[in-house]
């Protein structure tokens, strides 16, 4: 089959049928054929005629069925994939045809799923309902810091920092996503420290603290990592999905430990940022929340990340739109974030989603207790109609935070 014969634009995708929207830009050949050429060899053609092909193999062809200038839609028969593995599926839509030299740029936009694969996974244990459950926190959005410095902190230092976080006002803290076992801050010793330091924080302020361990690694001592915190009485784990890996979060999903999986796009810029070549944050959205995570990182428009207003919303709708039985997935803001800019994020937001703050709390003139209050204020002001401005009259904490940030 050429690639040519993978174009048909009559042809009506079934229910099974798994979709992809593809933004393609040709090199050397109509933008018709670069289209085939994508269906083609992401499922059963190549660049040539074969003598081993059998009439029976051209029933799993994928179909271009149609293209909108450089957007072009593509229907795969669900044949062609194993449900249940992710690896497989990706192999298949989002491989090689990256590399073709018939292709200046291809950007893979989207993906529907057929419920038949959607199925196949556990999908998240606990979605936005089940963390609000265990947060006890119902009416607002959730205020969470990153330890900072990321790197260097002896553990000690790290579950103290932790501490005055909870205290100030924080629900959640969380360790960065390259701190994982190192010398200076040892894994274990880091829970226990920390999990310490978070009983106590509840104790005194009567509400409910989370910590989310960064349990980041090779796939069996990740899962060792996971039964620790468990053991511990840990409630929350942090897996950096990209660099391990989907099948990797697949394992730990898979374990069903009584955990939420919080889920940090480390790297997901290598491919999302180029908005003519690589692979959506939607699409990783999407296939994170169908293997099981419960939270993810979506960007936040007004922090120091690149992201555009509509890529953060289509992310977001990613994690809350229906898709069979899953259960929607919380998104979380973060990077450069500070008090000044919660009555952007509420605006964008809404209600169900973490305000993830670093610098935006630790950097605060008074130390991070006072950056937790301030932030904690800054919501508490957006929710109640009042100004930042208005609010921080009363509010030491927030007014030194603006004079600060703003």
């Amino acid at each position: 089959m050429k690639y040519l014969d993978f174009v048909n634009l009559k042809y009506e995708p079934r229910k099974s049928d798994l979709v992809c929207l593809f933004r393609v830009e040709p090199q050397g050949i109509s933008l018709e054929e670069a289209a085939g050429a994508v269906a083609a060899e992401s499922s059963v053609g190549t660049w040539t005629e074969l003598t081993t092909s059998k009439s029976y193999v051209e029933k799993l062809a994928a179909h271009v069925f149609s293209i909108d200038g450089n957007n072009v839609k593509v229907a795969y028969p669900i044949e062609l994939f194993e449900p249940g593995n992710m690896a497989n599926i990706l192999s298949s839509i989002s491989g090689n045809v990256f590399g073709l030299k018939a292709l200046k740029n291809l950007r893979l936009e989207d993906v529907d799923y057929p419920q038949r694969i959607v199925s196949s996974f556990k999908g998240p244990r606990f979605g936005v309902e089940g963390v609000r459950r265990i947060l006890k926190v119902y009416d607002r959005p959730l205020v969470g810091t990153i330890i900072k410095p990321k790197l260097g902190l002896k553990t000690t230092d790290h579950a103290q920092v932790a501490y005055e976080a909870w205290v100030g006002g924080c629900d959640i803290v969380k360790d960065d996503e390259n701190l994982s076992s190192q010398t200076f801050n040892p894994f274990q010793d880091r829970i226990v420290r920390t999990l310490e330091k978070r009983d106590k924080a509840q104790y005194e302020t009567s509400e409910k603290k989370v910590y989310m361990a960064n349990i980041t690694a090779e796939t069996e001592e990740m899962l060792k990592r996971a039964e620790f915190v468990v053991d511990q009485g840990g409630e929350y784990v942090m897996i950096d999905i990209l660099t391990c890996g989907f099948a990797s979060l697949q394992t730990l999903r898979e374990r069903d430990f009584n955990i939420v999986i919080h889920a940090h796009r480390a790297g997901h810029a290598a491919f999302t940022k180029n908005v003519e070549h690589g692979v959506s944050m939607k699409v990783i959205a999407k296939t994170a929340r169908i293997i099981g995570v419960d939270q993810l990182h979506v960007g936040t428009v007004v922090g120091k990340m690149s992201e555009t207003y509509a890529e953060v919303i289509q992310n977001c709708e990613a994690l809350k739109m229906k898709m069979g039985k899953l259960k929607p997935v919380l998104p979380v803001a973060s990077g450069g974030l500070h008090p000044g800019l919660v009555p952007a994020l509420i605006k964008l937001f809404g209600k169900d989603f973490v305000i993830q703050a670093g610098g935006g709390i630790h950097g605060h003139p008074d130390g991070t207790r006072a950056g937790a209050k301030a932030m904690r204020q800054a919501v508490d002001a957006t929710l109640r109609g009042a100004t930042l401005e208005e609010y921080a009259r009363d509010h030491e904490e927030l007014r030194r935070a603006l004079q600060t940030w703003t």
